[in-house]
């Protein structure tokens, strides 16, 4: 298709789009009075107007039921976690016995460690990537200091090559060959967060296993953002948060993904709790742990219900739109944003550089724009002027057009307070 940047042709897109009325379904800031331009999904998407309603059925039932909620709620508390697996199975492609809610992402990581980062002899080396999520490098130094070893020993970070924004595949599977069997387990960020890249994960989960190592992901840029098919890829584990695109409130639950030839492992290392004893005998109080057939024997502490409510309110748009029908539109939206931004930069010849890869299948919904020449007094003209975004030093802003509620005419519109913004400066 042929791109225009005017507001007529960012109308006809709005027109043609089959998903333009979800938009109505969240709840926008303001800014000035008017709604904002909000491009921060990859951070915090945006309430969903049904989030309350979900809350508000917790807080009645708390009312009416006290302790009782647990088992005479609608949707009693003692399996609430449950309401989540088939659901969440098709939007990172697991069966739902692979899937479970619980506790936070970077905790839910270090729970999973116990159970795959298993160091032994040789074996006991980490590969990430360099300048991973800070809260990714903290908990793996800490996991390897934990078991003995020193970062600058244990952990393998894979580096970006001089003056390129991306991690090139090839130096990913070197990496892993490298290291070889002194490699424990392979550790990654699905999408970077800074770049938006979109890494093979395919690929580099086959290269992992093929030396011997265990291979888990952090999905918390991918999950709700681009296609997963963690089961086909014989994926190990993988956890995510859900504040981001999964729009389910700030610091909310996190999901996890456990693979399947896991669950029947009688002699797994887990750390273990009530909530993830046998469903069925969890209120006889036996002093055996039995575990759950299935993701949910890594659960430890019953669910905590306010927080998973507005997640999974957020959760049914997904199961009724699907991942391909917004995957669709993403790809549409983030290209008609890359047009807007390369049109602005020619009329205003501002030089920008967007270090997000360019091929389709390597993105999702981040653009990472590198502003040279403009200082962060753009980015603070954009935010007053209802646009809001996200600063990373030294001078980069990621706009994440998340295609449940963002428009095409939000993406001209942005371009016209972008021109305005480096004209004025």
């Amino acid at each position: 298709m042929r791109f225009e940047n005017t507001l007529d042709f960012a109308k006809k897109l709005d027109n043609e789009d089959k998903l333009a009325s979800y938009k109505n379904e969240f709840i926008f800031p303001k800014v000035n009075g008017k709604e904002v331009i909000y491009f921060t999904g990859n951070s915090l998407g945006l309430q969903p107007r049904s989030a309350k309603k979900y809350v508000d059925e917790v807080m009645e039932d708390w009312a009416n039921l006290a302790v009782e909620g647990h088992f005479y709620a609608e949707k009693p508390w003692w399996d609430y976690h449950e309401r989540f697996s088939a659901k969440l199975g098709k939007v990172v492609g697991g069966k739902p016995s692979e899937i479970t809610v619980m506790n936070t992402l970077t905790v839910n990581l270090h729970l999973l460690m116990a159970t795959f980062y298993k160091p032994e002899g040789k074996r006991f080396k980490i590969i990430c990537e360099e300048k991973a999520f800070p809260s990714d490098q903290y908990m793996i130094a800490s996991q390897v200091k934990f078991h003995g070893y020193t970062e600058d020993v244990a952990v393998v970070k894979v580096e970006k090559r001089e003056n390129e924004h991306h991690f090139r595949t090839e130096d990913i599977l070197a990496k892993i060959e490298e290291v070889g069997d002194e490699c424990a387990l392979v550790l990654i960020g699905g999408v970077n967060y800074y770049s938006g890249q979109v890494l093979d994960m395919e690929t580099i989960t086959k290269a992992g296993h093929s030396i011997g190592a265990k291979v888990g992901w952090d999905l918390a840029h991918a999950a709700g953002n681009i296609e997963l098919k963690l089961h086909d890829w014989g994926v190990d584990f993988a956890a995510w948060c859900s504040y981001k695109y999964m729009n389910s409130g700030p610091g909310n639950a996190s999901g996890c993904f456990i693979n399947e030839k896991y669950h029947d492992k009688k002699d797994i290392t887990r750390l273990e709790g009530w909530w993830g004893h046998n469903k069925k005998r969890r209120f006889l109080m036996e002093p055996e742990f039995q575990p759950e057939p299935n993701a949910h024997a890594w659960q430890i502490s019953n669910a905590p219900i306010l927080a998973m409510a507005p997640y999974l309110a957020s959760l049914e748009m997904f199961d009724e739109v699907g991942m391909p029908a917004l995957i669709e539109k993403r790809n549409r939206i983030v290209a008609y944003l890359e047009f807007i931004l390369h049109e602005i930069d020619k009329e205003v010849d501002a030089s920008f550089e967007i270090i997000t890869p360019s091929k389709q299948e390597e993105r999702g919904t981040q653009l990472s724009v590198f502003l040279h020449g403009e200082g962060k007094e753009l980015f603070n003209f954009l935010m007053e002027n209802g646009v809001i975004t996200d600063w990373r030093e030294p001078n980069v802003i990621r706009l994440a057009p998340a295609p449940f509620y963002c428009s095409f005419q939000d993406m001209y519109n942005f371009g016209q307070i972008l021109k305005k913004g480096i004209l004025k400066n």
